[in-house]
Parts: C-alpha cells; sequence; structure tokens
C-alpha cells in the first residue's frame, strides 16, 4: 500500500493514498479498531452528510458570498452530491464505536468532500474546516445528519412497506368476508368471527402503527444545524439555520426547518425517542399478527391447520416433507431486535450532559438498523407469506361445529348457568351441544336447531 501524508493541528499523519479520507479521519480509523467491518457508521448517516454539506455550502454562497465564492461553492456542491447518492462509502471506514458526538465522522465527511472537489478542481481549493465546514460544527452537524437520515428511512422504506402490507391484508380481507371460524381468547375456544374480521384487526393495528409514525415526522424535521458549538451559532452568519433548512428541504423534498430552540437540539434527542417508539410499536404488532399466522398454520395434521401459508424451503435435516413458517420466524426475531434497540435509543438519550448529548452514533446505528430491519422484514413478510395466505374452509368448519363456546348462543333462550351445565355435560361425556341440552330438558331438538346458529354469530 502506498501512502501519502496528511497534517492536522496535531500534527502529521499517514493516510492511504487512494483514499479521501483526511490526518482526523485516520486517527479515529487507528484508535477505535471496535467493530470494525461489522459496525460501520450506518450509511443513512454518510449520505445525510452529503445532503447536509451540499446545503450548507448554498447558503454560505447567499450568506457568505466573499469566503463562499461561486467556484468553491460549484465543485463542493458536486463532491457532495457524490457523497449523497452514496458513490463515495469506500472513504468512509469509521465505525460507531467512536466519540459520541460524532466529531471524527463529521471530519470524514470534511475531508473526503474537500478531498474529492480538490481533485475535481485540479488544484488544492477547499481546506476541510474553513470551507466545507464554515458555519458549523460537529455538535450540530451530527444531530441534523441524524434527522435526514431518520426521515428519510421513515418516509422511504419503512412507511411503504407497512402500506404494502396493508394493501395485501385488505384483499385478504375481501376474498374471506364469508369464512367463518372459531374465535380464540386466553388461548381456548371463544365465540364465532369471520375470518375477515379477524385480518381486519391486523390490518387496522398497522394503520395505526403508521399513522403513529407519520406522528413522528413533523417534530424530526427540525434540524440543529446553525446552533454550532453549543447552541448559540457561534461563527455562523446571521440567517444561516434558516437558510441551511430551506435547501436541505429543497435537496431531499422534505418539510425541514430550523429547529426552534438549538440548545434543545444539540442535547435533547427526545424526537428520536418518539419515533422509535412507533417503530416499537409496529415490531409489536408485526410479532403479534407473525404468531396468529403460524398457530392459525400449525400443523398441518395436528395443529390448527385453518389456514395455508407459502412452503418456501424445506424445515427439517432430519423430517423429511417438513415445512416451517420462516417467514413468521424472521419477523418474530427482527421485533426482538427492535425492542432491544428501542432500550438502548432510550438510555443513550437519556444521557444528555450540559449543552450536548454524546452518544448520538449509538442512537444512529440503533434507529437506523430497526428502520432498515423492519422495512426489509415486513416487504419479505408481505410477498413471502402474506400474499400467499388461503383459508381452509372446511377445517375452519369443523373447529367451529365442535367448539363447546357456540353454546354462548343459547343464553338468551336457556340462561347463562343452564348454558354453562350444557356445555360442561357436553365437555365431560363428549358429546353435541345439541346432544346435552336435549338431554338436560333446556330445549327440543326442534327448538335447539330453529335457534342455534353458529355462522350467524359473527
Amino acid at each position: 500500500m502506498s501512502w501519502r501524508i496528511e497534517h492536522d493541528s496535531m500534527g502529521e499523519v499517514r493516510v492511504p493514498a487512494e483514499k479521501y479520507w483526511g490526518a482526523q479521519t485516520q486517527r479515529s480509523h487507528e484508535n477505535f479498531p471496535i467493530g470494525v467491518g461489522r459496525e460501520p457508521m450506518p450509511e443513512e448517516i454518510v449520505r445525510a452528510f452529503g445532503i447536509l454539506k451540499k446545503g450548507a455550502a448554498l447558503a454560505n454562497r447567499a450568506l457568505l458570498p466573499e469566503r463562499m465564492t461561486e467556484e468553491k461553492c460549484a465543485v463542493l456542491c458536486r463532491a457532495a452530491q457524490e457523497v449523497a447518492d452514496g458513490r463515495l462509502m469506500e472513504h468512509f471506514p469509521l465505525v460507531v464505536w467512536q466519540t459520541g458526538s460524532g466529531t471524527q465522522s463529521n471530519m470524514n465527511a470534511n475531508e473526503v468532500i474537500a478531498n474529492r472537489a480538490n481533485e475535481m478542481a485540479g488544484r488544492r481549493l477547499l481546506h476541510p474546516n474553513d470551507d466545507v465546514n464554515m458555519s458549523q460544527s460537529s455538535n450540530d452537524t451530527y444531530p441534523a445528519a441524524l434527522h435526514i437520515a431518520a426521515v428519510l428511512a421513515l418516509e422511504e422504506r419503512v412507511l411503504p412497506a407497512v402500506c404494502g402490507l396493508i394493501g395485501t391484508l385488505r384483499r385478504l380481507e375481501e376474498e374471506n368476508r364469508d369464512a367463518v371460524k372459531i374465535g380464540r381468547t386466553h388461548l381456548q375456544d371463544a365465540v364465532p368471527l369471520s375470518f375477515a374480521q379477524e385480518i381486519s384487526g391486523w390490518r387496522a393495528s398497522l394503520e395505526r402503527d403508521a399513522e403513529m409514525i407519520r406522528l413522528s415526522l413533523p417534530p424530526l424535521c427540525g434540524l440543529a444545524l446553525g446552533g454550532t458549538a453549543v447552541g448559540t451559532g457561534l461563527n455562523a452568519p446571521a440567517g444561516f439555520a434558516e437558510k441551511a433548512a430551506q435547501e436541505v428541504a429543497k435537496l431531499t423534498g422534505r418539510p425541514f426547518v430550523s429547529a426552534e430552540n438549538k440548545f434543545h437540539a444539540l442535547t435533547s434527542k427526545d424526537e428520536l425517542v418518539f419515533a422509535h417508539g412507533a417503530l416499537k410499536a409496529l415490531a409489536c404488532d408485526m410479532m403479534k399478527i407473525a404468531n396468529d399466522v403460524r398457530f392459525l398454520a400449525s400443523g398441518p395434521r395436528c395443529g390448527l391447520g385453518e389456514i395455508r401459508i407459502p412452503e418456501n424451503e424445506p424445515g427439517s435435516s432430519i423430517m423429511p416433507g417438513k415445512v416451517n413458517p420462516t417467514q413468521c420466524e424472521q419477523v418474530t426475531m427482527v421485533a426482538v431486535q427492535v425492542m432491544g434497540n428501542d432500550a438502548a435509543v432510550g438510555f443513550a438519550a437519556s444521557q444528555g450532559n450540559f449543552e450536548l448529548n454524546v452518544f448520538m452514533p449509538v442512537i444512529a446505528y440503533n434507529f437506523l438498523q430497526s428502520a432498515r430491519l423492519l422495512a426489509e422484514s415486513v416487504a419479505s413478510f408481505d410477498v413471502r407469506c402474506a400474499a400467499g395466505i388461503t383459508a381452509d374452509r372446511e377445517k375452519m368448519r369443523g373447529n367451529l361445529h365442535r367448539s363447546l363456546m357456540l353454546v354462548t348462543a343459547l343464553n338468551p333462550y336457556i340462561g347463562y348457568e343452564n348454558a354453562a351445565v350444557t356445555a360442561k355435560l357436553a365437555y365431560r361425556e363428549n358429546i353435541s351441544l345439541r346432544e346435552a341440552c336435549v338431554r338436560l330438558g333446556f330445549l327440543t331438538g326442534e327448538r335447539f336447531d330453529e335457534v342455534f346458529h353458529p355462522e350467524q354469530m359473527i
């Protein structure tokens, strides 16, 4: 490997010659050999830095034209766009486990953009700190990048996946309106409902989750950019915060604005806690839906077996012909991970000390992992499981008519206590409700047939 010499305020550093990063990135790369290759700074954060640096350059061009010249701004924006497009990811080697402010990742972006822009210009035109980081601090850029990344992840990945599954469930509702099955509470037989009604509960849960995710977006659209080191805006020109947010909004097509209180924006991560809470709610509902599906599909002969799901791969290395509900299992594992991530996000957000929270990279890592996993998990479950669900109507009908809880329909005619006696006799002697009711003298056979219609109980 060939090297070049870069320098920062601490002196000279050897940097791989083919990489765009500089001295501060190299120091972090060497000082934090933790999770290298396994836990890099999320790509979403890197891309958000590209957007942010381009927006800041445009704002500086408008407010400080004597410092951010047209030539500098043009080449800086071109390089920043390459970062935003994910074309320079190999030049972002840093891991999550670094300084809690994300300073080195901010400098990684500054150095890469400066060196790439200088390469484009054919001369040393930009300085990482003086030009790319103009009017900024790591303390306001990292939380701003985190909010940008979070909004884009929720809007571009999570919500489309959830809405796709909602559409599939809505179709299944229409297809199963006349399929009546036994309900279950406490894992015990209950009164009937239609399969469409059961599916509607799944669908409504996801619709509410999507609603809560959308409610979390406006607070995340407030950007810390312009607060600089401690929230006072030191070294940023008047109007920079508002102008930079406007430029980011234009670049992303999202309603980003300058955070109203920069002292809050730098130290509190409550917006991310709130948004991740909505992700946890989605994880909880997906856990419930996946469990319902795999229990309803259990069998194929010795379980409930009321629905059939797609058979995607062999389920056993020893039992021939066995097929498992693997898509349900991936959903439940993802849900567990998201619930754990929520604890990490909450603990990290509680650690804002004085003017800064120094747990931001771990918040970014967990939040964006949750968004990514949920989006991919929900989409996979939709395509590879939910879309292929079919009702076994014969099995549903058989289970329905064997249920003792159908006796509830007799309450208006023989009373609760007599109905309970009827159900217990039927269970104890393994006879039908009709036979038990007639034997006890509560109703004649003809009257029983007249009032007992399970399919009408829904």
